[in-house]
Protein backbone atom coordinates (compact mmCIF):
# COMPACT_ATOMS: atom_id res chain seq x y z
CA UNK A 1 0.00 0.00 0.00
CA UNK A 2 1.58 3.22 -0.99
CA UNK A 3 1.94 6.27 1.13
CA UNK A 4 -0.20 8.24 -0.12
CA UNK A 5 -3.28 5.78 0.12
CA UNK A 6 -1.92 4.49 3.69
CA UNK A 7 -2.21 8.38 5.00
CA UNK A 8 -6.13 8.26 3.18
CA UNK A 9 -6.95 5.84 4.94
CA UNK A 10 -5.82 6.55 8.71
CA UNK A 11 -7.87 10.00 7.94
CA UNK A 12 -10.51 7.97 7.77
CA UNK A 13 -10.10 5.82 10.57
CA UNK A 14 -9.99 9.05 12.35
CA UNK A 15 -13.24 9.84 11.29
CA UNK A 16 -14.88 7.12 12.79
CA UNK A 17 -13.60 7.93 15.84
CA UNK A 18 -14.55 11.42 15.60
CA UNK A 19 -18.16 10.71 14.65
CA UNK A 20 -18.25 7.67 16.99
CA UNK A 21 -17.40 9.91 19.91
CA UNK A 22 -14.24 7.98 20.96
CA UNK A 23 -10.46 8.13 22.11
CA UNK A 24 -8.23 5.82 21.01
CA UNK A 25 -8.46 3.63 24.33
CA UNK A 26 -12.47 2.97 23.59
CA UNK A 27 -12.02 2.54 19.82
CA UNK A 28 -9.09 -0.15 20.50
CA UNK A 29 -11.44 -1.92 22.44
CA UNK A 30 -14.47 -1.91 19.82
CA UNK A 31 -12.33 -3.04 17.61
CA UNK A 32 -10.72 -5.60 19.41
CA UNK A 33 -6.76 -4.31 19.40
CA UNK A 34 -3.88 -3.33 21.48
CA UNK A 35 -4.11 0.33 22.10
CA UNK A 36 -0.54 0.99 21.53
CA UNK A 37 -0.62 -0.84 18.18
CA UNK A 38 -3.71 1.34 17.33
CA UNK A 39 -1.56 4.26 18.42
CA UNK A 40 1.10 3.31 15.55
CA UNK A 41 -1.44 2.52 12.52
CA UNK A 42 -3.00 6.03 13.98
CA UNK A 43 1.01 7.79 13.13
CA UNK A 44 2.19 5.32 10.06
CA UNK A 45 4.99 3.83 12.72
CA UNK A 46 3.05 0.96 11.58
CA UNK A 47 1.66 -0.27 8.00
CA UNK A 48 -1.99 -1.01 8.24
CA UNK A 49 -2.70 -5.05 7.80
CA UNK A 50 -5.66 -6.71 6.15
CA UNK A 51 -6.16 -7.69 9.04
CA UNK A 52 -6.33 -4.37 11.20
CA UNK A 53 -9.09 -3.33 8.49
CA UNK A 54 -11.43 -6.14 8.28
CA UNK A 55 -11.56 -5.88 11.98
CA UNK A 56 -12.82 -2.41 11.21
CA UNK A 57 -15.47 -3.83 8.87
CA UNK A 58 -16.91 -6.54 10.94
CA UNK A 59 -16.62 -5.16 14.33
CA UNK A 60 -17.80 -1.40 13.17
CA UNK A 61 -19.89 -2.68 10.45
CA UNK A 62 -18.16 -0.24 8.22
CA UNK A 63 -18.10 -0.28 4.46
CA UNK A 64 -14.67 -1.69 3.13
CA UNK A 65 -14.93 0.09 -0.01
CA UNK A 66 -15.33 3.41 1.75
CA UNK A 67 -12.53 2.77 4.09
CA UNK A 68 -10.15 1.79 1.17
CA UNK A 69 -10.94 3.79 -1.65
CA UNK A 70 -13.38 6.57 0.04
CA UNK A 71 -16.14 5.29 -2.23
CA UNK A 72 -19.38 3.85 -0.93
CA UNK A 73 -20.84 5.26 2.18
CA UNK A 74 -19.11 4.78 5.18
CA UNK A 75 -21.92 2.36 7.07
CA UNK A 76 -22.61 1.16 3.62
CA UNK A 77 -25.35 1.78 0.92
CA UNK A 78 -27.49 -1.12 2.21
CA UNK A 79 -30.79 0.06 3.92
CA UNK A 80 -31.08 -0.67 7.59
CA UNK A 81 -34.26 -2.19 8.58
CA UNK A 82 -35.89 -0.47 11.09
CA UNK A 83 -37.82 -2.80 13.49
CA UNK A 84 -40.16 -2.12 16.21
CA UNK A 85 -37.88 -3.57 18.77
CA UNK A 86 -35.49 -0.56 17.71
CA UNK A 87 -37.56 2.08 18.73
CA UNK A 88 -36.54 4.04 21.79
CA UNK A 89 -38.10 5.38 24.74
CA UNK A 90 -38.80 9.22 24.12
CA UNK A 91 -35.73 11.15 24.19
CA UNK A 92 -33.23 8.44 23.77
CA UNK A 93 -31.64 7.16 21.19
CA UNK A 94 -31.84 9.03 17.37
CA UNK A 95 -34.43 11.20 16.87
CA UNK A 96 -36.51 10.68 13.62
CA UNK A 97 -38.17 13.68 12.45
CA UNK A 98 -40.84 14.21 10.10
CA UNK A 99 -38.77 16.46 7.62
CA UNK A 100 -38.68 15.95 4.10
CA UNK A 101 -34.91 16.17 3.00
CA UNK A 102 -35.37 17.12 -0.47
CA UNK A 103 -37.86 20.25 -0.25
CA UNK A 104 -38.42 22.78 1.51
CA UNK A 105 -37.27 26.62 1.59
CA UNK A 106 -34.28 28.22 3.56
CA UNK A 107 -35.06 27.62 7.04
CA UNK A 108 -32.38 27.33 9.13
CA UNK A 109 -31.20 23.95 11.36
CA UNK A 110 -33.06 25.49 14.16
CA UNK A 111 -36.47 25.32 12.50
CA UNK A 112 -36.06 22.10 10.81
CA UNK A 113 -34.58 19.89 13.75
CA UNK A 114 -37.02 21.88 15.84
CA UNK A 115 -38.33 19.77 18.84
CA UNK A 116 -42.03 19.64 17.56
CA UNK A 117 -41.00 18.15 14.27
CA UNK A 118 -39.62 14.75 16.36
CA UNK A 119 -42.15 12.10 15.65
CA UNK A 120 -40.26 9.32 17.36
CA UNK A 121 -36.39 7.80 18.43
CA UNK A 122 -34.65 4.91 17.18
CA UNK A 123 -31.76 2.60 18.85
CA UNK A 124 -29.30 1.38 15.82
CA UNK A 125 -25.68 0.57 16.30
CA UNK A 126 -22.58 2.21 15.22
CA UNK A 127 -24.87 5.61 14.81
CA UNK A 128 -23.48 8.59 15.73
CA UNK A 129 -25.16 10.39 19.16
CA UNK A 130 -25.07 13.36 16.60
CA UNK A 131 -26.73 12.20 13.72
CA UNK A 132 -30.82 13.38 12.70
CA UNK A 133 -33.04 10.68 10.79
CA UNK A 134 -34.68 12.12 7.76
CA UNK A 135 -37.32 11.43 5.48
CA UNK A 136 -36.29 11.74 1.40
CA UNK A 137 -38.64 11.91 -1.52
CA UNK A 138 -38.31 11.69 -5.12
CA UNK A 139 -36.06 9.28 -7.10
CA UNK A 140 -33.30 10.96 -8.13
CA UNK A 141 -30.96 8.93 -5.89
CA UNK A 142 -32.52 5.71 -6.66
CA UNK A 143 -31.78 2.74 -6.32
CA UNK A 144 -29.48 3.58 -3.70
CA UNK A 145 -32.07 5.66 -1.88
CA UNK A 146 -35.66 5.12 -2.61
CA UNK A 147 -38.55 7.32 -2.53
CA UNK A 148 -39.59 7.34 0.84
CA UNK A 149 -36.53 6.04 2.24
CA UNK A 150 -34.91 7.60 5.42
CA UNK A 151 -31.42 8.73 6.24
CA UNK A 152 -29.44 9.46 8.96
CA UNK A 153 -27.70 12.68 8.25
CA UNK A 154 -24.98 14.80 10.42
CA UNK A 155 -24.10 18.22 10.27
CA UNK A 156 -20.64 19.41 8.30
CA UNK A 157 -19.76 22.31 10.45
CA UNK A 158 -16.73 22.71 8.36
CA UNK A 159 -17.93 23.34 4.35
CA UNK A 160 -14.83 23.48 3.16
CA UNK A 161 -13.83 19.91 4.30
CA UNK A 162 -16.01 17.74 1.92
CA UNK A 163 -15.85 14.24 1.26
CA UNK A 164 -15.78 13.92 -2.48
CA UNK A 165 -17.93 11.18 -3.68
CA UNK A 166 -20.12 11.16 -0.67
CA UNK A 167 -23.88 11.84 -0.47
CA UNK A 168 -24.92 15.02 1.46
CA UNK A 169 -28.11 17.12 2.71
CA UNK A 170 -27.38 20.01 0.96
CA UNK A 171 -29.52 23.25 1.49
CA UNK A 172 -29.38 26.08 -1.03
CA UNK A 173 -31.95 29.02 -1.35
CA UNK A 174 -35.20 27.68 -2.44
CA UNK A 175 -34.79 23.94 -2.23
CA UNK A 176 -32.83 21.34 -0.45
CA UNK A 177 -31.58 18.55 -2.33
CA UNK A 178 -29.56 14.66 -1.35
CA UNK A 179 -27.08 14.35 -3.69
CA UNK A 180 -23.40 13.01 -4.32
CA UNK A 181 -20.90 16.08 -3.77
CA UNK A 182 -18.11 15.66 -6.80
CA UNK A 183 -15.41 18.80 -7.31
CA UNK A 184 -15.81 20.95 -10.04
CA UNK A 185 -12.87 22.50 -12.22
CA UNK A 186 -13.48 25.66 -10.20
CA UNK A 187 -12.72 25.43 -6.99
CA UNK A 188 -15.30 27.92 -6.03
CA UNK A 189 -17.60 25.81 -7.16
CA UNK A 190 -19.58 21.92 -6.73
CA UNK A 191 -21.05 19.59 -8.44
CA UNK A 192 -24.21 17.96 -7.29
CA UNK A 193 -24.76 14.21 -9.07
CA UNK A 194 -27.78 12.23 -9.08
CA UNK A 195 -27.42 8.43 -8.50
CA UNK A 196 -30.56 8.41 -11.29
CA UNK A 197 -28.83 9.05 -14.77
CA UNK A 198 -31.84 10.36 -16.09
CA UNK A 199 -31.34 13.42 -13.64
CA UNK A 200 -28.56 15.93 -14.71
CA UNK A 201 -25.38 17.28 -12.72
CA UNK A 202 -25.78 20.56 -11.16
CA UNK A 203 -22.92 23.14 -10.63
CA UNK A 204 -23.37 25.17 -7.99
CA UNK A 205 -21.50 27.71 -6.34
CA UNK A 206 -20.01 26.57 -2.51
CA UNK A 207 -21.13 30.29 -1.20
CA UNK A 208 -24.52 29.23 -2.48
CA UNK A 209 -24.87 26.30 -0.12
CA UNK A 210 -26.00 27.68 3.40
CA UNK A 211 -25.89 24.18 5.26
CA UNK A 212 -24.76 21.01 4.52
CA UNK A 213 -25.43 17.04 6.06
CA UNK A 214 -23.47 14.29 5.31
CA UNK A 215 -25.90 10.70 4.58
CA UNK A 216 -24.16 8.48 6.84
CA UNK A 217 -26.80 5.85 6.94
CA UNK A 218 -29.62 5.06 4.24
CA UNK A 219 -32.70 3.32 6.46
CA UNK A 220 -36.41 1.54 5.60
CA UNK A 221 -38.23 2.54 8.69
CA UNK A 222 -40.63 -0.51 8.77
CA UNK A 223 -42.64 0.44 11.45
CA UNK A 224 -45.04 3.61 12.22
CA UNK A 225 -43.17 5.83 14.96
Amino acid sequence: MDTQKNAEIIARIKYLMKELGVRQVQFAERIGVDTSNLSKYLNAHMPLSDSFLNRLVVNLGVSKEWLLDGTDLPFGKTPVHVDAALTAPSGTGTPVYDVDATAGLASGRNELFAQENIVGWVNLPNMSPNCRIVRVSGDSMSPVIMDGDFVAVREVSNPNQIYWGQIYVVQLDDFRLVKYLRRHTDPNMVVLRSENPNYDDMDVRLSDIHEMYLVQHVLHINTRL
